[in-house]
């Protein structure tokens, strides 16, 4: 849900070394109140001049029991008045913030501004408020998928105290709606991307009458990530033999692949290393070389290709909470053992059923130790045992009051496209987009514009 957009970037450079027609309801302003949040504090942005920054404060606890608030940055462009109201971008992780993002998204959004304002807001826990676990951040950087050590999550958990709990999407959706409030607005756009999908969805479930369109980019449906990643897995020959071909690379990758994993037991690292890669090249032709070598008996270039990818995945608290991911995910989640609330004495040995239960077929061509040694599963198995926030029902459609737009790279295995799919049967009022040979974050990062396109037709003409 998952990775930054910036990481391939930071990939590449390890490599080297060794990624609506909308009604005019849109724009409506609410009347000012006292009552309603405002954004306080306006100043020119740090990291795009161009844009206006003030702070958003919101209680940490929605329900007003526990004291105490949050100062979240927001940042827009300046036409307040523009016809078709405000579209709020929503970035990914969880755990990644919008604004310093702005100045590489708003380039692809050129085309909607005479008719939108454009508003970034860095989610709770993010950015200047990331959430920070040293142990975790270190180990995991950027990545969904990498193992953490039992160690540094109840560590983690530990140094975050009980107010973790109050960083759930539920929490960040009632956050959205202050935004909302604060903007004067009575209804809103949103563009979501990886995980900003799932937030604009629960959005959504939770205020339907104060949105107008969605975009989402890269889909995680409202069900939920699989802590399993069993979509992803079953995505990967799908999307290697297609990359082959495309290459005319001559032999069977996803042969390759499972001749790996069981000679190897590698399969964590080499799906956490085509995830990453995929953002430097989503034909993957380097790792498609390299597994073919580390198949046929030589693992050196491939062991090379999963340090560095690792490498460049490294990343900061401030460009992707690890805290944040772990605290959002655990109270999200549902998992073998079920949701946080399950003591947690109990969860290993769910997980080792799970496992048993698990069929060849099932996690072709990696294998059962694959699928249960994910850090979306590992991160949350030692996770304290909290309760579990309330939430729209995940399996509620979304009404046809709402446009919605789904876009999908055919490429993608971060995000893979079975979720598209799953997420469109629960949209009333729908259309999807894949873009072939597109991996993640569609409208940022890929090469052909036909989801762009896609989405400047949505949003600017019905």
């Amino acid at each position: 849900m998952r990775l930054l957009p910036a990481t391939g970037l930071a990939v590449a450079a390890a490599l080297t070394a060794t990624v609506a027609c909308t009604g005019s309801s849109t724009a409506a302003r609410v009347p000012a109140s006292s009552a309603r949040p405002v954004l306080t504090g306006s100043t020119p942005c740090p990291d795009e001049a161009d844009l206006g920054c003030a702070t958003l404060t919101v209680l940490l606890d929605h329900s007003g029991r526990v004291p105490g608030t949050l100062g979240l940055r927001v940042a827009m462009t300046g036409n307040a008045n523009a016809p078709k109201g405000d579209l709020v971008f929503l970035s990914g992780g969880p755990g990644q913030p919008d604004e310093p993002l702005a100045p590489r998204i708003l380039p692809k959004l050129q085309p909607l501004l005479a008719q939108y304002r454009i508003v970034f807001v860095d989610q709770r826990g993010t950015g200047q408020n990331a959430l920070q676990c040293p142990a975790l951040q270190q180990q995991m950087g950027s990545s969904d998928l990498t193992a953490p050590t039992d160690q540094a999550v109840t560590d983690c958990a530990a140094s975050l105290g009980p107010d973790r709990r109050f960083y759930s999407t539920a929490d960040t959706v009632a956050d959205l709606d202050a935004l909302r409030q604060a903007l004067g607005d009575r209804r809103i756009s949103l563009d979501g991307v990886s995980y900003g999908t799932f937030t604009a969805e629960r959005y959504a479930l939770a205020h339907p009458s104060h949105v107008t369109s969605l975009v989402l980019d890269s889909v995680v449906p409202q069900t939920g990530d699989d802590p399993l990643d069993l979509a992803a897995i079953q995505a990967v020959p799908r999307v290697l033999t297609a990359s082959c071909a495309a290459l005319k690379c001559g032999y069977d990758p996803a042969a390759d692949v499972a001749a790996v994993v069981r000679r190897y037991h590698d399969g964590v690292a080499v799906l956490d290393t085509l995830t990453g890669y995929e953002f430097v090249d989503p034909n993957q032709g380097r790792m498609l070389d390299a597994l073919h070598q580390a198949a046929n008996g030589s693992p050196v270039y491939l062991n090379a290709m999963i340090s560095a990818v690792a490498q460049g995945s490294a990343a900061t608290a401030d460009q992707l909470s690890q805290g944040l991911h772990a605290s959002t995910l655990c109270a999200d989640g549902h998992f073998p053992w079920g949701t946080d609330d399950t003591p947690v004495a109990s969860r290993p040995a769910t997980v080792a059923a799970t496992r048993a239960r698990l069929t060849p077929a099932q996690v072709f061509p990696f294998d059962a130790d694959t699928a249960t040694g994910l850090g979306t599963l590992l991160s949350c198995l030692n996770w304290p045992r909290e309760q579990v926030p309330p939430s729209p029902s995940a399996h509620r459609r979304i009404p046809g009051g709402i446009r919605v737009l789904l876009l999908g790279g055919d490429r993608d295995l971060s995000t893979p496209l079975a979720w598209m799919w799953d997420e469109a049967s629960l949209v009333a009022n729908g259309r999807a987009v894949v873009v072939p040979g597109a991996s993640h974050s569609v409208q940022s990062r890929a090469t052909s514009d036909i989801g762009r396109q896609a989405v400047y037709d949505f949003l600017l003409k019905g």
